[in-house]
């Protein structure tokens, strides 16, 4: 472990709804750390399956290597020698990646962990919560709400599925305003 006044590790998490530009956001961090000359890894869960198997893209376009691991332990065998390490889409890991994660930050590895803060309910998403009480910064990102204009922080799923987990897009998925969401909840629980 490094000495304490040189000490690097940490947890930092960006979250936010579907659309909010997450993962714009881990990309952006990355590019700077391979600017400045350091190791990186980036990882996203195989459940993800919207991406090429061998990157992750935002929605803005922007677009960076990443491995597919099909659980949260892959991630330390896979990172050794990797001051920097991504990861994608953190909501479809179980809640070992809490762990993984710590592991690596109290080993001096800088963590930088996006994904959805809530599920299609508006609950706490998966390991988010755990990881968020972890973390040494959370960036919460909104998307734009398509009905009001204003900050949109919830992910209404546009289909009746009851599924926690169906990957989509705007197909699938709309950034709602707190207000907008809850109304339109509301109405699916009356029918």
């Amino acid at each position: 472990m490094n000495s304490s006044d040189n000490f690097k590790g940490k947890i930092e998490v960006i979250c936010g709804s579907m659309f909010s530009g997450k993962t714009e956001e881990l990309i952006k961090r990355l590019k700077k750390v391979e600017l400045n000359g350091l190791k990186y890894i980036v990882f996203r869960p195989k459940l993800d399956s919207r991406n090429p198997e061998n990157k992750i893209i935002s929605h803005a376009k922007s677009e960076i290597s990443a491995s597919i691991v099909s659980s949260a332990e892959e991630i330390l065998k896979l990172s050794k020698e990797y001051p920097v390490i991504g990861i994608d889409e953190a909501q479809f890991f179980d809640r070992s990646i809490v762990e993984v994660c710590n592991t690596l930050a109290n080993q001096g590895v800088r963590i930088i962990v996006a994904g959805l803060d809530m599920d299609y309910e508006g609950n706490p998403f998966g390991p988010m919560p755990y990881l968020m009480a972890c973390a040494e910064e959370v960036t919460k990102v909104h998307a734009i709400c398509v009905e009001t204009g204003n900050p949109a922080g919830y992910s209404f799923r546009k289909n009746e599925s009851n599924d926690l987990v169906l990957i989509g897009e705007k197909k699938e998925y709309s950034p709602l305003s707190r207000e907008v969401f809850f109304k339109k909840m509301a109405k699916r629980k009356e029918q």
